[in-house]
């Protein structure tokens, strides 16, 4: 792979596609902002542009193996995808309308772009990085919860995995479904309870239950206030095995809070800001 001219250095071209998203002034300031306060997030954005634009050709060729070239090349690659995710971002902001720029250009709406930018880089595979990109979107777009509960959801992008996600998207799905279920829609036939694919998916549900994501399944009250379940009478004496981690007969429901992170995170179109 070689790099290209200083003077046509990819990464510089990006950049200014995406400070000129559109030729109307005010909504090109939007769009630089929110564009400055990405950038601004990731530390090595600006190491690779100004090693970019300093080195010269002769000595790309002549030294392919020096470090800085290898470097380069490898961050080339991760601004190409940087750039991808700012313009996909600023096209959805540029078709929320004008009554979102004030709302974009707040610092706090920006303080969540740089928090959310900062989960991107770290973010190892595509689907999560997406799920950034759907955020800082629709975050500018919705008022459905506070900006704290935002920064909440960018904590929860840090501390989930992917299959923390998968969970999530089978009971939004499929609200009501019980842990059995909840594998057989992601995996098929459950396996043994003594396996470690079995310790991992209590560890899931365990981790998604305390985290305040998912919940079982309970009545509430016309006020929302949930009932106590009422204690069973003459129960059969329970067998000689722990409960199983496929356990059938529980129902699980994503919390209020939950339905909201997928809302954000994973729904591609939220409803505008009226």
């Amino acid at each position: 792979m070689s790099l290209p001219e200083p003077s046509e250095d990819k990464a510089l071209i990006e950049i200014q596609a995406a400070l000129d998203k559109t030729s109307v002034s005010t909504k090109r300031k939007v769009v630089e902002k929110f564009v400055l306060a990405a950038l601004g997030s990731i530390p090595w954005v600006g190491g690779f542009i100004s090693a970019a634009a300093s080195i010269k050709v002769e000595q790309r060729n002549a030294e392919k193996d020096n470090l800085q070239t290898k470097w380069l090349e490898e961050h080339s690659k991760k601004m190409h995808q940087l750039m991808g995710a700012l313009n996909e971002v600023a096209s959805r902001l540029d078709n929320l309308g004008d009554t979102v720029d004030d709302r974009i250009q707040s610092e706090e709406y920006l303080g969540l772009v740089r928090s959310a930018f900062r989960t991107w880089e770290r973010a190892e595979t595509e689907d999560k990085r997406r799920y950034v990109a759907n955020l800082v979107s629709n975050a500018a777009g919705t008022r459905l919860c506070s900006d704290d509960v935002v920064r909440l959801f960018i904590d929860w992008l840090n501390l989930y995995h992917e299959i923390h996600f998968a969970v999530m998207r089978e009971i939004y799905t499929n609200p009501g479904s019980t842990r059995f279920e909840i594998w057989e829609g992601l995996y098929g036939a459950p396996t043994r309870e003594d396996s470690a694919d079995a310790d991992l998916y209590k560890l899931l549900i365990r981790d998604l239950s305390t985290g305040g994501v998912i919940r079982q399944e309970r009545e509430t009250t016309a006020d929302g206030r949930f009932l106590r379940r009422r204690p069973v009478r003459n129960r059969k004496l329970a067998g000689g095995t722990m409960e199983s981690a496929f356990e059938d007969s529980k129902p699980y429901v994503l919390t209020e809070l939950g339905k909201q992170f997928v809302h954000y995170t994973m729904n591609e179109v939220v409803q505008r800001v009226s």
